[in-house]
């Protein structure tokens, strides 16, 4: 009898420590998959019916010794819901801490510089893991939803890239670029040039949204800024074609006439003396650096010269000259 016993519990220990081996085999073995994969755990989704996804779509060695080490770890009802960027080599074990870390995957959107607000709302209608919820909404709406009743959209979110997990709303995105661009330009504005002709945070902006559609080039940025700067001071209208072009709105098609220099919409500013109601763009960080900090010479003019790059005029004379070389090029061209 007692040989009986002893060979029952010689078996039971046999069985328990083959499954303790299978298990620690188990659950230190890397997932079944050869590339990077995108697993989705749904919000109040179960251990039982994740392991049984892991297990369907081919990816867990054994889905078994998976739920049984989140259930003897007490992580039965831990899991966080989300998307995992799962890797090739990664293990059983490694894949249930991911999951109790809440180590989600991060998708992105880029603001550019330069954009404006009706662009900026396109690019978020067509990002696929963005929940649209300003669809249908005027500015005025969506601003008081962002919590600014009585500021104009444009030029108040900060162009970058925005990282966040699937299901974000629009809006919660568009609340960090304001957030972002309030933090921004407030820093900046704190450690402003002396002496500028600008009032307030809100006017740096608007000149800023300015140079940034003037100019592609760092070098350039603080050359223009004092060029604006420098006609602000003295009453001259800026006389920048960036605010013309956003005045014309949808009636612009790729050309600027004569009749449209002396189109009396609020944004032109060969008619108008000042910085125009709003901005025209979302300015970066270095179109505000510069709006605030130009350069200190006697320019007054720039022309393009069809390459990116400007000349840069002290007088009307001068100015001409470079217009009659570069126009007559263009011309030709």
């Amino acid at each position: 009898m007692m040989r009986f016993i002893g060979f029952i519990f010689l078996l039971i220990a046999v069985v328990v420590g083959c499954g303790w081996l299978d298990y620690q085999h188990a659950v230190d073995q890397p997932l079944l998959i050869k590339e990077p994969l995108t697993f989705e755990i749904e919000k109040g989704d179960s251990l039982r019916k994740i392991t049984q996804s892991l297990g369907s779509n081919g990816i867990l060695y054994a889905p078994f010794w998976f739920q049984i080490m989140a259930i003897v770890g007490g992580n039965a009802d831990k899991l966080k819901a989300g998307e995992y960027e799962l890797e090739p080599g990664m293990t059983a074990r490694g894949l249930l801490s991911t999951l109790l870390a809440g180590k989600v995957h991060h998708h992105t959107l880029t603001l550019v510089e330069g954009w404006t607000f009706r662009q900026v709302l396109a690019e978020l209608g067509r990002h696929p893991n963005i929940t649209a919820t300003l669809a249908g909404k005027s500015h005025h709406e969506i601003m008081a939803l962002i919590g600014s009743t009585h500021e104009h959209p444009e030029g108040r979110f900060f162009p970058d890239t925005y990282f966040f997990t699937k299901g974000t709303t629009d809006l919660a995105v568009l609340k960090r670029a304001y957030q972002r661009m309030q933090t921004v330009l407030d820093a900046q504005w704190s450690n402003r040039a002396e002496g500028l002709p600008l009032r307030t945070p809100y006017d740096a902006l608007i000149l800023a949204s300015i140079i940034e559609k003037e100019t592609g080039r760092a070098n350039e940025r603080a050359t223009i800024a004092g060029v604006f700067t420098r006609r602000l001071g003295q009453g001259m209208p800026l006389q920048t074609d960036p605010t013309v072009i956003y005045g014309m709105g949808e009636e612009f098609d790729g050309n600027i006439r004569q009749k449209d220099l002396v189109a009396p919409t609020p944004y032109n500013t060969y008619i108008h003396t000042g910085l125009p109601p709003t901005p025209i763009a979302m300015p970066g960080a270095a179109s505000i650096y510069a709006a605030l900090h130009p350069n200190d010479d006697s320019s007054l003019y720039f022309v393009s010269r069809g390459d990116g790059t400007h000349v840069f005029s002290t007088t009307v004379k001068e100015h001409g000259r470079a217009v009659d070389i570069y126009q007559r090029k263009k011309k030709k061209r």
